[in-house]
């Protein structure tokens, strides 16, 4: 008699929240980093607000979601960091030959932004993404030979930069995130999320559209040529 692995039924469980397409939809959506309320949600993945609902119960049960109550409204946001690396690397498995082409126009945009530049629960994605830890590696600020790691030279450039280095908790201090878009591991960990923040808060950046999309400003293409070296035209 064999004796099943009691990790196994907790497993499918866990996978079997990800296995419905309207669920998914709002993990990714929940991807900005951003509270979204159930109408929200419900809007953006095309169902009903009961149906939506139903799903947002489940996956707050299961722990990928966390959730609060404000008046009549409903605000949801993944669960915590460890659950947005959780959805991105399971994105980033999905075959580019599996993905539906866009229908119009309009998705097209909204989808050659997000490949251009977007954020990644909290940090940034993208070409946007790639660039940044591209010029960081290139300048010696990243070594990434046995996996991330700021370099001495790295976290003098970070607090040279204004960049603060907050250690909360058990996160790492730097960690590879495989870009779904761009097939390669960009910035994430407190590093990555303070860079993304720094860019957001000084107008490097501003988000467009509804969804996870950054786009560099003027400002922001200045500051990364003159600080990191990264070309405009990685940029557009």
């Amino acid at each position: 008699m064999t004796t099943r692995d009691p990790q196994a039924s907790a497993l499918a469980r866990l996978a079997a929240l990800f296995a419905d397409e309207t669920r998914a939809a709002c993990l990714l959506a929940l991807l900005d980093g951003r509270a979204w309320t159930a109408s929200e949600l419900a809007r953006h993945a095309g169902v009903a607000a009961s149906t939506l609902s139903e799903h947002l119960g489940r996956l707050v049960a299961g722990g990928l979601l966390a959730e609060e109550r404000q008046g009549r409204h409903r605000y949801v946001r993944l669960a915590d960091a460890r659950v947005a690396q959780l959805v991105e690397d399971l994105a980033a498995q999905v075959s580019p030959g599996a993905v539906v082409r866009p229908r119009n126009l309009r998705e097209s945009s909204a989808g050659s932004a997000m490949a251009r530049g977007r954020t990644c629960y909290d940090h940034l994605a993208g070409r946007l993404g790639i660039a940044v830890t591209d010029a960081l590696t290139a300048r010696g600020l990243l070594e990434q030979e046995t996996g991330f790691a700021l370099t001495d030279a790295g976290l003098v450039w970070f607090a040279s930069a204004g960049i603060g280095l907050e250690r909360r908790g058990r996160r790492p201090l730097t960690r590879a995130c495989l870009d779904w878009t761009e097939r390669r591991p960009h910035l994430a960990g407190v590093a990555g999320a303070a860079l993304c923040r720094h860019a957001l808060d000084t107008g490097w950046c501003v988000r467009i559209g509804s969804e996870r999309a950054v786009r560099v400003t003027a400002t922001g293409e200045r500051a990364l040529r003159d600080l990191l070296g990264v070309e405009t035209t990685k940029l557009r």
